[in-house]
């Protein structure tokens, strides 16, 4: 049996045209200042893809990130790399950003519903800031 989450997952999944399974990769580009954010970002909604994470990478390219959907907490435990966090409310407006956020970290968001993990750098070169809002495109 689903649990709500499972299913408030995959319905929000279905309306931002991301498939059932919750993996694949997006484009985000943000729209509020007409700058890609990323064009490679995974997607983890998925139980093993969300626990995993980043875990075990030595890093991010540029361009490369994770979306997580559903979420509002992650944390940096065992991470090799500091990075950037963007969280989303379901309209994809950013209600929260972090920087540089190394390892040995929890950051949370309770409004978010889903959080952006992208290289460190990324928010400042983006000049993405808090009301911004972001598309979300399958790739």
């Amino acid at each position: 049996m689903e649990s709500p989450q499972q299913r408030d997952s995959a319905q929000i999944q279905n309306s931002s045209g991301i498939p059932h399974s919750g993996e694949g990769r997006v484009v985000v580009v943000n729209v509020t200042r007409n700058t890609q954010i990323a064009n490679r970002a995974e997607i983890a909604g998925s139980g093993m893809k969300r626990s995993k994470g980043l875990l075990g990478r030595k890093g991010l390219a540029p361009g490369e990130g994770m979306w997580i959907i559903p979420c509002e907490a992650v944390h940096t435990f065992f991470m090799q790399f500091p990075i950037d966090l963007i969280y989303l409310d379901r309209k994809h407006r950013v209600k929260k950003t972090r920087e540089g956020v190394p390892a040995w970290r929890l950051s949370a968001c309770l409004s978010a519903h889903s959080i952006l993990e992208l290289p460190a750098g990324t928010i400042r070169k983006t000049q993405t800031e808090r009301g911004d809002v972001l598309e979300i495109v399958q790739s």
